[in-house]
């Protein structure tokens, strides 16, 4: 079986505690626990907000550089993934596809090498 990462992106601006409701998160609960009966589900986490992450860079002289915030300046981040196990890229957007209307998000999907 090949990996593959299902991401959810968030705008910059997503604050859990106003945006998810009850209804949200029971889709999210549920998708979750089809995963994991399918035996598909290898990883699954959400993220804290983009404000709380930290970005390291190395430097010419060697030394790393910690600034704070994410490490690219876009409207959207990754606020949170899974990584399954599928048969196939087209298994993989199945569980996708449930994972956009559950979230109510943009999803991405990605084989690991």
């Amino acid at each position: 079986m090949t990996q593959y990462l299902v991401s959810i992106h968030r705008p910059d601006d997503y604050d859990p505690s106003v945006a998810e409701d009850e209804a949200m998160s029971r889709d999210i609960d549920a998708l979750n626990a089809e995963m994991k009966v399918a035996g598909v589900r290898v990883f699954v986490g959400g993220l804290q907000p983009v404000s709380s992450a930290k970005s390291l860079r190395a430097t010419a002289n060697g030394t790393v550089l910690v600034t704070d915030g994410p490490y690219l300046e876009t409207m959207e981040h990754v606020g949170g993934l899974w990584v399954l196990e599928a048969a196939d890229l087209e298994e993989a957007l199945a569980w996708a596809r449930k994972a956009a209307v559950a979230c109510r998000a943009p999803v991405e999907v990605r084989r690991f090498n």
